[in-house]
């Protein structure tokens, strides 16, 4: 796997992992879950400006969102006992189309 894309799944794991904390601190009302959103969102766009380095800027955004709002579902169902509609479940379904596009499709992606 190049080196890239280790840096772009570090990001989006970093993302998710703020985005879960954001939930977590109740409006920042939690000092730990909301000291972990600012030191993972921080550390996911240093992860993200790694990867910047080898892939265009709206590529890795596009699959850093995309990946991220697949696993924060996901996260919300198991965590959170959010569940989606119809709708959003065929929504989220497009997102990872799209990004299996750009990845085995796109000679922009660097692979």
């Amino acid at each position: 796997m190049p080196i890239h894309y280790l840096y772009l799944i570090v990001a989006v794991i970093a993302e998710t992992i703020g985005t879960t904390a954001l939930q977590a601190s109740q409006q920042f009302t939690r000092l730990g879950p909301s000291l972990l959103v600012f030191a993972a969102y921080g550390f996911s766009f240093y992860m993200m400006g790694q990867t910047l380095k080898y892939m265009p800027v709206g590529l890795v955004y596009a699959i850093w969102a995309g990946l991220g709002i697949v696993l924060i579902a996901f996260i919300g169902l198991v965590m959170f006992g959010q569940r989606l509609d119809l709708p959003a479940i065929i929504g989220i379904g497009l997102i990872i189309a799209g990004v299996l596009v750009i990845h085995l499709s796109s000679s922009s992606s660097g692979h």
